[in-house]
This record gives C-alpha cells, structure tokens and sequence, in this order.
C-alpha cells in the first residue's frame, strides 16, 4: 500500500467513509511524512488542517519516528483535537491549565513512550518543570512538530501572545530531519513573512501552501443600526429565526454577560462564554453549542481559534472587532459543513471606544518596562504579585512585558519567578510605532468594510492578500453577500419589541462583590495588611456600567459633565436599585464619599436619606496630606488609599451604613473606605456606586 493510499484509509477513519484525501492535503502530508521538510499552510478555515496533521502523526508514528508535538492556543481546540484523534486510532493528551492534576500522569506517558500527540499549550513552554524535564526529551525524539494559528507568533497578527515566541527555542533545539508544520487561516503577506523568520520555515526548502479563502456558504451581511437599544432588540427578535445554532460575539466581557442575560429572560436558550467563564462551565457551553442544546453562545473571543461545529449555522456581532483579519477568522467558525450559513455584523459608534481602550493597554512605554528589569535580581527570583508592588503595572500587563523581556533573553523565567539575566535589552520603538500605525489601518478598514457597496467577501479576502483574487470585481463576487445579492437585512425593529427591550435594560442595579484578599507585596510600599480582608464591606450595587447600552450614556454625562444636583430620573433609579436590595440588615444611615462631583453626590444622599429615612452622617472626605491616588496596580491603588479618610465619628450610630460613591473600577476605593468607616464606629458597610467602569 502507498503512502497516499494509507492516509486515504487513516482520513476516513478521522472525518467519515465519504471523506476524500484532496491533492493540496496530500501535498502538505507528502513534504512533511515522505520529505521531511518544512511546511507554511496558509488555508481557508475548514481546509482540514487538523486532518493534514493528525494523518501525518500516525503515518511517522508507523515509520517508528517519536510522538508529534502540537503547540495550539485554546483549549476548547484542544478538546476537540483529541477527540479528533481518537478517531484515527491516535493517542493524544494534552497539557494546558486546565487539567493541571493530570499533568504528571502525561508527563509520565510521554516518558515511557506511550503518545502518539502531544499537545501542549504555548505557556507550557516556558513552565520550568516542563522546559527543564519534558521538552529536551520532546526536542531529542519528537517526529513532527506543528504550530497551529502560526499567527500569534507574529507581531502583526491580530492575535499575538508573547508565549508563541517561545516555539522558536523547540524549533532551534529539533535534531535535522525533523519536519515542522505551522499552519493558520488568518495571515497576510506581512505576517506569513513574520511567522516564516519566527519559525524558521521560510527558506527555499520550505514547502509553502497557500490557497484561495473564499467561503462559498457564508453570507455576510451588515446592518447599521445607530440606536444600542434598538440594536439588541433587533437581535432578540431574529436570532430564533437564524438556522441551526452559532455564536453571537461580543467585544467585552460585560457585554457578552448583560446579553446573554437579556436573550434568556427572553425565552431564548443561551449562555456566556468569556475568559472569566471558570474551565468547567465553558466546556459544559462548548458541549451544549455542540449537541444543539443551545441556540448560541453569547461569546468574546475566548470562543474563537479552533473551535469546530462543522454545522455552526450563524455568527453575529454585537459591536465590530477592531480587525477584518480577526473578523474573518471569527466569521469561518461557520458553515464548514452547511450549503449556507448567516453571518451578521451589528456595528455601534461605541465600538471605537472599547478599540482604543484595548489599544491603551498594549506594550508599554520604555521607561516603564526598564523600571521592570531595574527591580528584578539576577539570583534571587521574585514572582509577578511579588513585582507588582515595584513597578507602575497591572498584573495582565506585567506578566505581557516579562514574557516578551523573556523571550528577548532578559529574563528568564525559574521556579519560584523571575530572574533578570543580566544581558543588554533595546527597546525596540520603532517596531512598536509600526504596529501602532497597523493597528490604525486595521481599524480604518473595519469601518470600510461596514459601508462599502463592494463583495464583502472579496474585501475580507484582499485583506488577507488572498492569492485567489483575480482583481476582476466582477469574477471576485462571491454573490452571496447583501451587497452581491442586492438584499441587504432590513434595520427595521418593531417599536413595541425596542419599548420592551428598553424596560430590561433601564432596570437599574448589579451586584457588587466585595473584595475578599489583600494584595500580595504590601509591605513593600509600606502598608502592613496582608492575607483575607475581615473588615471591609459587605455585598454592595453599582447602578449601572459606563458601558451598558442605555445606562452608559446617562452615566457617562454625570460622571464628566458639570456638577449639578441629581435629575429626578437618577433619583427614581436609584430608589429603584434600593428597594430591591435584599439586604441581611436594612441600612440606617447614610455617607457620602467624597467625590469630584459634590453638588451631584451630597444632593443625591440628603434626598435618598429622606425618602428611605435613614440619618445623615455626613462625607467621607480624602486628607489633604494623603498619597496621591495611583491606578496602576493593586498593590499601589491600596498604599494611596490606607489612612487616607477622615470619617466621622460613628461611635453613636447603631445600624448598618450606606456608603454612597459615584464611580468604581477595581474596587479598592470602596474596600478601604468601608475599612475606614469600620474602624469610626459602624456596624457594617453597605456600597451604593452609581457607575462601574467595566
């Protein structure tokens, strides 16, 4: 039996009886299997990429060569290629964080020799126990290495993750002759450049595989609808309509939560899939949008790269994606194995905003990143909550700047932290000022993409300098499109369906959690308070968020317009908030915190006092001597914070305390301050914020 012939019979076992092995994946499994060689596969999702690899293993595997090694992104892949490989009669694990408790036990597999894949996560790579134990063993006798969604190694992807650079260390440590696929669905000219000098898979003995991306079942569509509340409305009403079951993205973590809990109040079966979603609920979701279960997913981009419904019938955006590239890649979740799938855009003049706050948080200026390096020890290693405290960065972003400094050869990263190296690092401004400038164009042409009359498809295509265009607009048509066809989804929404949705959305209050722990390396800035916070506030409400559809603008206009006493309206919704508070204890009091909107704040709580009889108790006011305030990380938000009030004197007040604040973000300000009130006399605190950030 031939090579091809053997993996025809290994790809019906994977994908089916009818599932035919095409002249471009045998090319693929033919350089790497027969060849040896290196290959770049740049392919429409739904190629069958995952089937290339898979086949490949196990062919190499019967040659006698050792186990594949498979870098991929998320874990929903994960799941599903292991249970693709099983089907194929291949042993796969995986090791990602997830199922930490298993990791011994794979180790252990793959030590005696027992797996055919392994698949590991890109922060895997650089785990000390894992770098130190398990890779050398993987580089000495791995027969095939594939990075897949190639594209986070690049700078110039729309999903870069300093861990992927890491893969470059396991490519260079690879004996000769052993073959590398990267593969991904979403890369440019610039960045299957990129990822070529990354990995070391671009020279002339690479095998680069590159076709066409149209996608002949998508119909994509864009409706324009100004108003957000009438935007979700429109949504709510169609969304049982759309075939089968999909995903319906969001651009924000709160966005995706308020609208899953919107569309199942309104009967429809959805959930939430975010990044805070714990590891066991977004599998138990990724299951139920699998079984059909549900009608959607109300989904971020957690729930993108990888994952496979071959029958996913619709994706819609709520708020566009900052990136045609990244759009595109979000957009082939659907119809892989359907003649037709929806595919609609809701875009919202909001949506710039929430691009410009993630383009806020990218890498940081130079003299940030040098106090990094200033405070690191090249013998003593010191964690990232140990760090925090030492420089002016959150968490998310210090642990961005220490991987990519890793990856530089500035630090490296051991058991128990960091340690600086000690080696020269230049801070590389111009490539930042480049990838500032790409980001700019990238978000420019989203917003081309909503109003051009042109095939939509062949403009998500030319973005990704799709070599199939012919540049004949007329040939290029993908005819499936609402610009194609001429019938574009009409924006009209029953007014009685937007009054409805408007009642939802203006209920007013949302839970505010306590903070529970200390930040860790207080005692470094001075402050000695470490361990479970025992004194803080109970379970507060917050209003409503700055970036909630209807209550995000009436926020915004309190939070940055003049100071004014409070409208009737804010009064009523916070009268509202009130009475469905099921409090343990009904306040009896009310402060007022000291805020940058006075007239607003002390107006609100004299009549709030007066309607819900509760006794005045004056302002919690900043000293004038007390730290500047600071945001950049938690450890420095509560050293400004600590000793910081003055109170009144609560010693005569019985009952529970109403805390009254205009605007909350971490949540620090309302901690310290019910801290304050605690040690001046009161019972127990209860926060009442009008506005939260996120």
């Amino acid at each position: 039996m031939s090579t091809r012939e053997r993996a025809q019979e290994l790809l019906a076992d994977l994908a089916g009886p009818s599932a035919v092995l095409r002249d471009d994946q045998w090319t693929a499994i033919e350089a790497l299997v027969v060849h040896k060689r290196r290959a770049l596969v740049v392919q429409r999702t739904g190629w069958g990429k995952s089937a290339v690899y898979f086949i490949a293993a196990r062919l190499l595997r019967e040659q006698g060569l050792g186990p594949t090694v498979i870098v991929s992104p998320l874990l929903a892949l994960m799941r599903n290629q292991v249970a693709a490989a099983e089907r194929a009669g291949v042993t796969a694990a995986t090791i990602n964080s997830g199922n930490v408790t298993e990791w011994d036990d794979v180790h252990a597999r793959v030590a005696a020799g027992e797996l055919d894949v392994l698949l590991v996560s890109p922060e895997r790579l650089n785990n000390p126990d894992f770098r130190d134990q398990v890779l050398p063993s993987l580089s000495a006798d791995a027969g095939l290495v594939v990075v897949d969604e190639a594209h986070c190694v690049s700078d110039w992807g729309h999903d870069f993750r300093p861990d992927y650079r890491r893969i470059r260390s396991l490519v260079a440590e690879l004996r000769d002759g052993v073959p590398v696929l990267a593969t991904t669905a979403t890369a440019n000219d610039r960045v299957v450049a990129d990822v070529a000098a990354q990995l070391g898979v671009g020279g002339a003995d690479t095998e680069v595989l590159r076709g066409g991306l149209g996608r002949d079942s998508l119909h994509l569509a864009v409706v324009r609808i100004p108003d957000p509340t009438a935007r979700i409305a429109w949504l709510a009403d169609r969304l049982e309509s759309l075939p089968g079951s999909g995903i319906v993205y969001s651009l924000t973590v709160a966005g995706a939560t308020d609208l899953a809990a919107l569309l199942s109040e309104r009967g429809i079966a959805v959930a939430a899939y975010t990044g805070q979603t714990d590891p066991t609920e977004r599998e138990a979701a990724e299951q139920d949008l699998l079984q059909n279960r549900v009608k959607a997913l109300v989904a971020t981009s957690a729930l993108g790269m990888g994952f496979d419904k071959p029958d996913l019938g619709f994706v819609v955006h709520v708020g566009a994606p900052s990136s045609p590239i990244s759009y595109y890649q979000q957009v082939g979740r659907a119809g892989r194995a359907t003649d037709r799938a929806e595919v609609i855009l809701l875009p919202g003049p909001e949506d710039r905003e929430i691009w410009s706050y993630f383009a806020s948080v990218a890498f940081p200026r130079e003299h940030v990143v040098r106090r990094v390096l200033e405070v690191l020890d090249t013998e003593r290693p010191q964690s990232t909550p140990a760090l925090e405290p030492l420089v002016e960065l959150g968490r998310t972003r210090l642990e961005m700047v220490l991987k990519v400094l890793d990856v530089d050869g500035a630090v490296r990263r051991v058991k128990g932290g960091w340690l600086s190296t000690g080696a020269e690092w230049t801070y590389d401004r111009e490539r930042y000022e480049r990838l500032d400038t790409a980001r700019a164009a990238e978000q420019q042409a989203m917003l081309d993409y909503q109003t051009t009359d042109e095939c939509r498809m062949a403009f998500l295509r030319r973005q990704l300098d799709d070599p199939s265009l012919t540049g004949d607009a007329d040939v290029d048509r993908c005819g499936k499109c609402d610009n194609c066809t001429g019938t574009p989804l009409s924006p009209d929404v029953d007014a009685e369906a937007v009054d409805r949705t408007r009642t939802r959305l203006d209920r007013p209050g949302l839970d505010l959690a306590p903070r529970r722990q200390w930040p860790t390396g207080l005692a470094k800035v001075g402050v000695s308070l470490s361990g479970r916070i025992t004194d803080g506030p109970e379970p507060g409400r917050v209003l409503g968020r700055l970036t909630d559809p209807v209550w995000g603008p009436r926020l915004r206009a309190l939070v940055d317009g003049d100071d004014a006493p409070a409208p009737d309206a804010l009064e009523q919704a916070c009268i509202a908030v009130l009475a469905g508070w099921t409090w343990t204890e009904r306040p009896t009091g009310v402060v007022v915190m000291e805020t940058s909107r006075p007239a607003l704040m002390e107006d609100l709580g004299a009549r709030l006092a007066r309607i819900g009889r509760l006794a005045p108790l004056g302002t919690l006011r900043r000293r004038p001597d007390a730290r500047p305030a600071s945001g950049a990380n938690s450890a420095f938000r509560v050293a400004s914070l600590v000793d910081a009030f003055d109170a009144p004197d609560l010693t005569a007040h019985d009952g529970p305390v109403l805390l009254l604040d205009l605007i909350t973000d971490t949540g620090w300000t309302t901690t310290v301050a019910a801290r304050a009130l605690r040690a001046a006399g009161a019972d127990a605190v209860l926060p009442f914020v009008l506005a939260a950030r996120a």
